[in-house]
């Protein structure tokens, strides 16, 4: 199936969890493949290298991706050369064959620290490119395991087959509004009870109940409510839901090969950033990006896109038993559902949204403890580094 795009339609203002990239032409982009070295070998890299090595750190510290980059496979070239000197004949046998010893062969663990320069990439090819890198390396291979899962299963999704699938109503799948659900009714019950006992107790606040309220409308319209995410954001519970829901975008990109640029889980650098909501996982689907440029969207790809942008609400539901955030997310999938030509009807708007979460509900539940994985990560402040590792490592152990 193929579905036009209109011609109005920018990622960069409507979708920020996609990100497009626009430093060179579409057409000069080709598959980049690296050779690697045995799995075995050693290789020696002389005083030269060793100063070279603290000039890619230095560019991993500064997030400056082209240049590591450009280094890793300077380094993996001569490696390739030496080989081919001393053997005759470079090895076929690819590292990405050798799972058991994940992500220490064919290099160094250094090598992982190209993906926390991603997050200031502006050409998001180079983002690809990382990714692509490490893969052959061997560092990750479940990057993109589960990206034909998409053709898997059955299109036409009522209620009652999702809940038959999940044992939750489909009602618990939607993003509840602030103070109506969950944790945050209890909070707005909490000071509407505070401000009453006050009142009955004779201390006047309803100057600075009116100042409050103004603050908060005032942030809401033209900050798009980033103050209070902020605040909210220190409390725990508010915040461990928050983790949950943005490991579950990262989790489902990851596994159905879509480049991770980073995550972003505090509500002022994403407003910054230009991304919608309280926390953001910024990725990028190479397919999308060249169909959207020739107005052309393949069934396939708009499934993937859905199941990554649904992610976060089916990791809520499948922790939690419901989802509470989310909203942001449903708002992206209409803006682009609308735009297709022709565009989605309400009835298939609801069954497409059924199918997205109910396979990223499948996949994050088959794989829960890479959820888990990343979850800790997140929680402990870890680089994206640290957190593919993670997932890759819990991937590993579960086989």
């Amino acid at each position: 199936m193929a579905l036009s795009v209109s011609p109005s339609l920018s990622f960069t203002q409507n979708f920020p969890r996609f990100v497009t990239s626009h430093s060179l032409p579409l057409s000069q982009c080709h598959p980049i493949s690296f050779q690697t070295p045995p799995p075995k070998s050693i290789h020696y890299h002389p005083p030269r290298a060793l100063r070279e090595w603290q000039e890619y750190e230095e560019a991993v510290k500064k997030k400056d991706l082209a240049t590591a980059l450009r280094f890793l496979i300077s380094i993996e070239k001569d490696n390739s050369d030496d080989s081919v000197e001393e053997n005759g004949s470079l090895s076929t046998q690819s590292a990405r064959s050798q799972i058991g010893d994940l992500g220490f062969f064919g290099g160094s663990v250094r090598d992982w620290g190209v993906l926390d320069t991603c997050l200031n990439a502006d050409d998001m090819r180079l983002v690809g490119m990382a990714y692509e890198f490490l893969k052959a390396k061997g560092f990750l291979p479940n990057f993109g395991r589960f990206s034909s899962i998409v053709l898997d299963g059955a299109r036409d999704i009522r209620p009652s087959v999702l809940k038959s699938s999940t044992g939750l109503e489909a009602s618990k799948f939607s993003p509840k509004k602030w103070g109506l659900s969950g944790s945050s009714s209890v909070v707005l019950a909490g000071f509407l009870g505070g401000v009453s006992y006050l009142l009955q107790q004779g201390i006047d606040i309803r100057p600075q109940l009116a100042i409050i309220l103004g603050l908060a409308f005032t942030d809401s319209i033209f900050l798009g409510g980033t103050c209070l995410a902020q605040i909210s954001s220190y409390w725990p519970p508010y915040r461990r839901r928050i983790l949950v829901h943005e490991a579950g975008h990262l989790l489902v990109a990851y596994l159905m090969g879509c480049p991770i640029r980073g995550v972003i889980l505090d509500p002022i650098v994403a407003m910054q950033m230009g991304i919608q909501g309280q926390a953001g996982t910024q990725f990028w689907d190479e397919n999308m990006n060249n169909e959207m440029a020739e107005g052309q969207l393949s069934g396939s790809t708009f499934d993937r896109y859905c199941m990554v942008l649904f992610a976060g609400t089916a990791a809520e539901a499948l922790v939690y038993g419901d989802a509470e955030g989310g909203e942001n997310d449903e708002n992206l999938f209409r803006s682009i559902s609308v735009l297709l030509q022709p565009p989605l009807s309400v009835a298939q708007m609801s069954n497409q949204a059924r199918w997205s979460v109910l396979q990223s509900y499948n996949l994050l539940k088959w794989h829960r403890h890479a959820h888990r994985a990343a979850f800790k990560a997140m929680e402990n402040g870890a680089s994206l580094s640290v957190i593919i590792r993670k997932i890759e490592e819990a991937m590993s152990s579960n086989r």
